[in-house]
């Protein structure tokens, strides 16, 4: 019996589908490494984590901010004690085009048991401030609420 040359083992891919099955392969593994990369998020336990600050109030004397806020602990959802506060500015001047972008800037960290910043601002600008828990090991919370100032007079 005589096999046909089309069916022998040595030329079961032509060269042409060996390609097409090498380039496959190499893009079934490349593929699944195109997208948006980030930094590694460590898994949390249920509550394991900081509360952001609550209840962030400015008030203004002339050119002296006093900022304050509170802190609780949830058992449940965040029962993680915070060693301290991060302040946070961003500073936008008054002819500046609305909706335009501005960037936050630390400004302090503040270690418990205060829970208020104080600083002053200089007029012709519209500033945001927001606060960030800080706990053991450099662990962060989310961003209180932002408020916002006017000091454009």
């Amino acid at each position: 019996m005589r096999l046909h040359k089309k069916y022998c083992f040595p030329n079961f891919f032509p060269r042409e589908g060996l390609f097409l099955v090498i380039l496959f392969l190499v893009v079934l593994f490349l593929a699944p490494s195109c997208g948006k990369k980030g930094p590694p998020i460590p898994p949390v336990k249920s509550g394991n984590v900081l509360a952001a600050p609550v209840n962030l109030v400015a008030s203004l004397e002339e050119n002296r901010l006093t900022l304050t806020w509170t802190h609780t602990i949830d058992p449940v959802t965040a029962k993680l004690s915070p060693e301290a506060f991060e302040v946070f500015m961003a500073a936008k001047d008054a002819a500046a085009c609305e909706g335009c972008p501005f960037v936050f800037k630390s400004m302090g960290v503040i270690s418990l048991p205060d829970m208020a910043y104080h600083g002053s601002l200089t007029p012709g600008f519209h500033y945001y401030f927001r606060v960030k828990a800080i706990g053991k090991d450099e662990m962060r919370s989310g961003y209180s609420k932002t408020i916002y100032v006017d000091f454009t007079k």
